[in-house]
């Protein structure tokens, strides 16, 4: 039983830890901030906005300190969602053992680490496919002798879901990718072929649960019957426990809507329900949302409702006391072989596109479509989402409305980013910086050569290198990488809804040329399934389109609006960093003289909007804005306007 938290810095994440772990919580679910995630230290320039908003700062060891100060690591499992970074992050994990003299054998937990999935949906990668295959597979074979009771990996289908998979795509990728690194491992040698069972053994997975209840029961029961057989056939693993599908669960988020948010606790019910009433695929773990994540940051309270939900289904209920209710029945055992069917066809296709980190291109692009196809139905009341594009009317919600005047959702202190900002300048003069130096050349050296790299990075965290250092040594020996954004091949799937638009850009379009949209997404936030839904519609009605993926500085982002000419910019931010980012791209643009409309999209509290209209923002959406042809249409009434199409 977890919930997913972690926020501020590391003292107060560590109080929050030790509170949900008092209140009945049973592992540490650890999610850290967009910096982290994506190699840098709270002082960098890339960073500001970003520190403490979605997650927790760990930036040396003595972060990982304090985080897990007075939680005892060699009886608690710990999770952490975490990819590039995340040999660094079990670096850090693991020195934090030394420090507290525990023998690294009894660590257990889980580092996240998909980073295809990455690539396809979240955006929180750093390196080319091939190098960072080749950090998945040090983990792996360093965590298997050195850490046995540590799962490498965690194949994270989850994101694939909010990003547009089907079921069937979500099966499929997620076991392509499976696939893909224990083939790497075994091809690196450097794991003894005796001992490749337990790598299969430690391979474990993450699943969304969306709301429809039946199709997610069937899809998990498919997910353990393909790995059981590829387990077998593939790898030739005899042990039926090592063959297990062992699996983690966060019910969907972005599936949470802001319209009406108390039907959430509904939707996180159902969809708890729909991964733990099959014990033939029961989920070993769960952590569960808010209510009001489409809202913002959630409170304690919030966290604790989740919790809640989790402990009446496990000590009321008899659901967990019985055999699996469903066997023997006709419509889950059809269900579940059509899903098997269909999903095993898709991972044949991808593997014989050479497998999922060569494949990426294309995947993105199916990704897209399918989520072009999912909206689309949204829009017009094909899929109901209730509260949303039915049963609109409402009574005022009295869980919105605070007596006290404040907002039912959690803010960061902007001081906390000032405050790591400043102790990490402070880290690096009081630390031995030959000591460090020593290590990062080491660490180099490990990352040029075929050593394995895990060794070197516990060595660099035990030195007090720091995450920034330890991304940019490994950025000079591998480089970076660009994601596809896959709009390119994307069908919008979209009609009579886009016509209004389609005509008015005709009319506009007659003068000279398209009128153009630059969509972007500034600082960290990799979430760019809202960006890209806006980029196929707006192309799809006729705008020439410009969007250039994720993790764009305001500095680029204005520099390209000007020097493509562009109409109209939109903003799409999901990480609570929009009151810092978005008043920097209007500055810079008004010290540029451009006079470029600008529309700000994402998780933006009711609360802001006065102040970033006031700024200059044209306009504002939000989760509750679904009907993405409307959307198109404004962006062309503030075209019209603004009169900035030239003629």
């Amino acid at each position: 039983m977890r919930t997913y938290s972690g926020h501020s810095n590391a003292k107060a994440s560590n109080r929050l830890y030790r509170t949900n772990l008092k209140k009945g919580q049973t592992g540490l679910s650890i999610a850290f901030d967009l910096p982290t995630q994506i190699g840098y230290d709270p002082d960098a320039p890339q960073a500001k906005g970003e520190v403490g908003k979605v997650g927790v700062p760990v930036a040396h060891i003595g972060h990982m300190n304090e985080l897990l100060d007075q939680i005892p690591v060699d009886k608690m499992n710990t999770s952490m969602t975490i990819n590039a970074t995340a040999a660094w992050l079990l670096g850090l994990y693991v020195a934090n053992a030394l420090h507290q003299n525990v023998d690294i054998k009894l660590l257990s937990g889980t580092t996240q680490n998909d980073i295809v999935k990455e690539y396809l949906s979240r955006g929180t990668f750093i390196f080319p496919p091939d190098n960072s295959k080749r950090l998945i597979v040090d983990m792996v074979s360093y965590t298997v002798s050195k850490v046995p009771k540590w799962n490498p990996i965690n194949v994270c289908s989850y994101h694939l879901q909010e990003a547009g998979a089907t079921p069937i795509q979500e099966i499929a990728f997620a076991l392509a990718t499976a696939i893909d690194v224990l083939d790497a491992v075994k091809e690196s040698g450097s794991v003894p072929a005796e001992d490749f069972p337990q790598v299969v053994g430690r391979i474990s997975f993450f699943v969304n649960s969306g709301i429809r209840f039946i199709e997610e029961t069937c899809k998990v029961r498919a997910f353990t019957k393909m790995w059981d057989v590829i387990c077998q056939t593939r790898y030739n693993v005899t042990d039926p426990t090592l063959r297990r599908f062992r699996y983690g669960v966060q019910v969907n988020s972005l599936g949470l809507t802001e319209a009406q948010p108390e039907n959430n606790i509904q939707r996180i019910v159902l969809e708890m329900l729909g991964v733990s009433l099959s014990k033939f695929a029961r989920a070993r773990a769960i952590q569960l949302p808010a209510w009001n994540e489409a809202l913002g940051l959630p409170r304690p309270w919030d966290q604790q409702w989740s919790l809640r939900i989790q402990q009446v289904l496990a000590f009321e209920t008899d659901l967990l006391d019985n055999e699996d209710i469903f066997d023997n029945s006709t419509v889950i055992e059809k269900k579940t072989q059509d899903l098997v069917d269909s999903a095993q066809e898709e991972l044949d296709d991808i593997l014989n596109l050479g497998g999922a980190f060569s494949a990426i291109d294309e995947l993105k692009s199916r990704l897209v479509r399918s989520q072009a196809d999912r909206v689309r139905k949204i829009e017009t009341g094909e899929l109901k989402v209730v509260g949303v594009n039915c049963y609109t009317e409402s009574e005022s919600s009295p869980l919105l409305e605070n007596q006290s005047g404040q907002e039912s959702i959690l803010r960061v202190d902007p001081k906390v980013e000032e405050e790591l900002v400043k102790e990490i300048k402070e880290h690096r003069k009081s630390r031995d910086s030959e000591f460090v130096n020593k290590t990062a050349q080491s660490l180099k050296q490990a990352a040029q050569g075929k050593d394995n790299i895990m060794q070197a990075t516990i060595e660099f965290a035990l030195a007090g290198g720091t995450t920034g250092e330890w991304a940019d040594t490994l950025r000079e020996v591998f480089g970076e990488y660009r994601a596809p954004t896959g709009i390119q091949g994307a069908i919008g799937h979209r009609g009579d809804e886009l016509n209004p638009a389609r005509e008015r850009i005709k009319l506009i379009s007659r003068s000279g040329r398209r009128p153009r949209i630059l969509v972007a997404k500034p600082g960290l936030d990799g979430h760019s399934n809202g960006a890209e839904q806006i980029a196929v519609a707006a192309r799809d009605a006729g705008f020439e389109v410009i969007y250039q993926g994720i993790r764009l500085t305001p500095e680029q982002i204005v520099n390209s609006a000007i020097d493509e000419d562009v109409d109209i910019i939109g903003l799409s931010i999901l990480s609570g960093s929009h009151m810092e980012l978005i008043p920097e791209v209007l500055n810079l643009l008004n010290s540029n003289n451009a006079n470029i409309p600008v529309v700000a999209g994402g998780i933006i509290p009711q609360g802001d909007h006065a102040e970033l209209i006031k700024l200059g923002v044209a306009a504002i959406y939000t989760p509750k804005d679904f009907e993405i042809g409307q959307i198109i249409t404004d962006l062309v009434n503030i075209v019209e306007k603004s009169a900035t199409v030239s003629d």
